[in-house]
């Protein structure tokens, strides 16, 4: 599946709208996505981008349905089940990615003085941002100088020159400690922009994999390999049907400003009120396929397809790694997408033993995927679904007790684009707390919940036309 896939399997099932009338690139697109977005709406193709032939396509995550289309899974599944599908595929046997010659990708090519990033309808998305920002949904290409191994990460990318973008590497992140290596040698690190392309790629390189490339991830959940081939600059592996395709040099030296932008959290990052310095990469050669989509994402507060993204991917990634830990029971995971699909998740177990709910509460904040920025987790009991908010929130107020189920973590691994850190602070430590919201498992008398008979709900189910309650 590459993007054009994706987008007419989304317009096949009714999750792609085409607009067809003229929309500005500064701030007008970003405005018509974001509030599409907040309706629950399609998928959309923005056909006629003002001072522009080729389209931006928004909105790819904003719903389950094309969460799913992206999976290659039944529309009808709830996130919750999505994420299992991953989990299921991903614990799989890893298909290494298989590299080819040529591909779509090179349709079009540009290098020296051709080379101007301007000539894709990147938007401007918010009032207060520091200029256009072509990376929104994209990832970058690194190599490991050590290991040889693969990263793909999601940065977010402003486009400050013709020949040059701004990369937020955050520091701790993996391309933050690639860099360094290169920047040890006194090498620059060679780097490939790729935007457009199988949506599954987009989600495994926002994913935190440990000891695997994104690549070799998807190619498991795909069942077939990954088609790749070599940039033609540094040899990275890119996609063959990538939409575009920026390559080109990161000098771990030369740091230069980048932002503000309006952050998947709902607020401006640090840099409205200081500058801060970001590593920039000089682009030396463009590849494009012919009229190239440009995928993007509204971002800002919640609920945008970036925060589904998230939720859907780190719930996918965390269930994956509680069945590689071993943990027993697990019956679901969530990370909502309410709360930005990082900062808080919840997980359903059937206990086994005494202490299994803290296990599992110990494992969360201990996995790879929420060892960074999570500030709480809630497990509740197995008659809960992790994304049952109503009973999450039940469970909360009759099964948990503050002193006795409460646990405070002071010291976590955080993100500095938390608006709720100090900012006094260095923003890379955060507490975090995790409730337990079960029944103690070594409760000899435990409370006894009120419920349906089974029989006679399946009596009245027989009886519903007749009672008149089908409309």
């Amino acid at each position: 599946m590459d993007l054009r896939d994706f987008i007419a399997r989304c317009e096949e099932e009714g999750q792609l709208k085409r607009i067809g009338a003229e929309v500005d690139w500064d701030l007008e697109l970003s405005h018509v996505a974001k509030l599409v977005e907040e309706q629950e709406g399609p998928a959309l193709l923005f056909e006629n981008v003002k001072d522009y032939d080729s389209p931006v396509f928004t909105g790819a995550f904003a719903t389950t349905q094309r969460l799913a289309l992206a999976l290659d899974k039944p529309t009808h599944l709830s996130l919750c089940e999505l994420t299992r599908e991953w989990m299921k595929l991903a614990v799989d046997k890893i298909i290494p990615a298989q590299e080819v010659e040529s591909g779509p990708v090179f349709e079009n090519e540009y290098s020296g003085d051709d080379v101007d990033i301007f000539r894709f309808p990147s938007p401007r998305f918010f009032e207060k941002d520091g200029g256009r920002y072509i990376g929104t949904a994209v990832f970058l290409v690194t190599r490991d100088p050590e290991t040889g191994g693969i990263n793909l990460g999601t940065y977010r990318m402003q486009a400050q020159e013709k020949n040059r973008i701004g990369v937020q590497i955050l520091k701790g992140k993996r391309g933050d400690r690639i860099l360094k290596k290169y920047k040890k040698a006194g090498q620059k690190m060679p780097a490939c922009v790729v935007i457009g392309c199988d949506p599954l790629l987009m989600l495994a390189g926002s994913a935190m994999v440990a000891k695997a490339s994104e690549y070799d991830v998807v190619g498991s959940l795909r069942g077939e390999p990954v088609t790749v081939t070599q940039g033609k600059v540094t040899g990275l592996p890119i996609p063959a049907d990538a939409e575009i395709v920026l390559e080109g040099w990161i000098d771990p030296d030369d740091l230069r400003p980048e932002g503000p932008f309006g952050e998947y959290t709902g607020y401006y990052t640090d840099e409205l009120f200081h500058p801060i310095p970001k590593p920039s990469m000089v682009v030396e050669r463009v590849y494009h396929r012919n009229k190239p989509i440009l995928w993007a994402t509204s971002v800002g507060r919640p609920v945008t397809d970036n925060h589904w993204m998230l939720a859907f991917v780190r719930g996918a990634t965390l269930w994956t790694e509680l069945e590689k830990m071993r943990i027993p029971g697990i019956e679901s995971v969530y990370l909502p997408p309410e709360a930005c699909g990082r900062f808080w998740a919840i997980v359903s177990v059937r206990q086994m033993y005494p202490g299994h709910a803290s296990q599992v509460a110990a494992a969360v904040v201990a996995s790879n995927t929420c060892t960074y920025g999570t500030k709480g987790v809630i497990v509740v009991d197995h008659d809960v679904r992790a994304d049952d908010l109503p009973r999450v929130w039940w469970a909360l107020a009759t099964r948990f007790d503050p002193a006795r189920d409460t646990q405070i973590i002071q010291r976590g691994r955080s993100t500095p684009l938390d608006p709720a850190l100090d900012p006094d602070s260095n923003k890379l430590i955060t507490s975090r707390i995790l409730l337990d919201a079960t029944v103690p498992f070594e409760w000899e008398q435990k409370p006894v919940e009120v419920a349906l008979v089974p029989e006679v709900v399946e009596r009245i189910k027989k009886r519903w036309k007749e009672l008149g309650l089908d409309d």
